[in-house]
């Protein structure tokens, strides 16, 4: 192949992607990411979102190369952390994050899982037909082993295990100094930490193409104010008001974007169609585009069928009911707390649908996470640490507004049942009978 090439990208201008990367690019792996909305069933809501998973992959592997710049590591550490950024959401399920608790709960692996798999061989997105057609690929693990890269280690970050310490941090500040635990974690933080290149790059990109100005950030001044200490990526105290500007955007774009409510109906009905259909739908779903998924879903035939007709026409199930959560005590939010288990949830929603006198495939119980649930609402990784030149402290000991977006809401309910237009009352009385049964 070609010693580089330069990708075109509608975010970052041009892209070169060189060297073995080049190789790394058209592993099917990757390329099948052409065929994921990066934000699932969104544009049904935002037309313009469109924008798939490999834009978001090359994306970050830009930005992980310019973090990395930024902060002086090593060219070894650089490819290492290059190669994580590539490869992060090559596990991503069709629809991106849509399915991803309805595959948890049926395979027990988490897209990141999926990833790591793949990346050892010991899962393919190509069956035996299609080897025939683009010939034997190996594993992406030789790939980056012959060329220097340590494949276990790109992996453990791509899966990021969760750290001891709730902010993700080896710095703990404290009110009358800090204490270290002096681990080199920098690399899973420049992927997943609080002010990490995975999010830089969905939100500049989410905001681009749903035409929602909240994502907008100031990327310069971010990588400007970023520096290494003991081993944790930190900002500088002159970076605090981008770092502000980070905040808001992710807060903003949760609320507007990734929690709308109508994007949400959406995403559960695909959810729902997934349930309701057979093995074969799960069986090889992490070899699957969206499209394939689609197709698979409509030969399913029955309910299945039914609900993607629905979506492929735009005929979204409508809220029956909903409960604020500001309207709850602390004993309906410990009830309600229980449907975010998926038991739970499912076994609720036949219940609904029994008292309603419907199939349980026309009632969707959407419940925010528990920690978004009996927390005061708040988004996770909001405690960047900052260096103001003699110690770390956490953003919030310099700005009252990340203590804001800490108790800001994600969303403003904590239950929302849906279901086709024509079944919206009574689903609405049943749902009133047994919520809090």
């Amino acid at each position: 192949m070609a010693e580089y090439k330069v990708i075109h990208d509608s975010v970052h201008g041009s892209v070169k992607v060189e060297g073995f990367f080049v190789d790394v690019m058209h592993r099917p792996e990757m390329q099948r990411l052409h065929g994921v909305h990066q934000l699932g069933m969104a544009y049904l809501v935002f037309p313009g979102a469109h924008h798939t998973r490999m834009e978001h992959s090359l994306g970050t592997f830009f930005l992980a190369g310019k973090m990395a710049d930024a902060l002086g590591i090593s060219r070894e550490d650089r490819t290492i952390v290059q190669s994580a950024a590539f490869l992060h959401d090559i596990g991503h399920s069709p629809f991106s994050h849509t399915l991803e608790a309805v595959l948890e709960h049926r395979t027990g692996m988490t897209h990141t899982d999926v990833g790591k798999a793949m990346i050892s061989g010991d899962l393919r997105v190509w069956n035996d037909d299609e080897e025939e057609v683009i010939g034997a690929q190996g594993t992406i693990s030789e790939l980056l082993e012959a060329n220097g890269v340590d494949a276990d280690l790109v992996s453990d970050i791509i899966v990021s295990p969760d750290d001891p310490n709730v902010n993700g941090q080896s710095t703990l500040a404290v009110d009358d100094g800090q204490a270290h635990f002096n681990q080199d974690k920098f690399m899973r933080q420049m992927i997943h930490g609080p002010v990490d290149v995975d999010q830089m790059d969905y939100l500049l990109r989410d905001a681009h193409y749903t035409g929602v100005a909240h994502g907008t950030i100031d990327l310069d001044r971010l990588l400007d104010t970023m520096e290494l200490h003991n081993g944790d990526v930190t900002i500088r105290k002159n970076g605090i008001v981008a770092v502000e500007g980070l905040m808001v955007a992710r807060s903003l774009m949760y609320t507007s974007v990734y929690f709308h409510k109508t994007v949400r109906i959406a995403e559960m009905m695909l959810c729902k169609a997934v349930e309701q259909g057979s093995e074969n739908v799960i069986e090889t779903i992490h070899r699957d585009t969206d499209s394939a998924l689609q197709e698979k879903l409509f030969k399913d035939g029955g309910d299945a069928a039914r609900i993607m007709t629905m979506l492929k026409f735009r005929h979204l199930y409508k809220k029956a009911f909903a409960f604020s959560i500001g309207d709850l005590d602390e004993d309906q939010l410990n009830v309600l707390s229980k449907l975010t288990d998926y038991d739970h949830r499912r076994t609720k929603e036949r219940e609904i649908a029994e008292k309603a006198n419907i199939t349980e495939a026309d009632v969707i119980v959407d419940m925010p996470t528990k920690e978004i649930l009996l927390t005061e609402p708040r988004i996770g990784k909001t405690e960047v640490p900052i260096w103001n030149g003699e110690r770390v402290r956490s953003l919030s000991k310099y700005s009252p507004l990340a203590k804001a977006i800490q108790s800001r809401g994600v969303n403003d309910w904590a239950v929302l049942v849906s279901c086709p237009e024509k079944h919206k009352e009574r689903v609405r009385k049943a749902t009133e009978r047994c919520i809090f049964d």
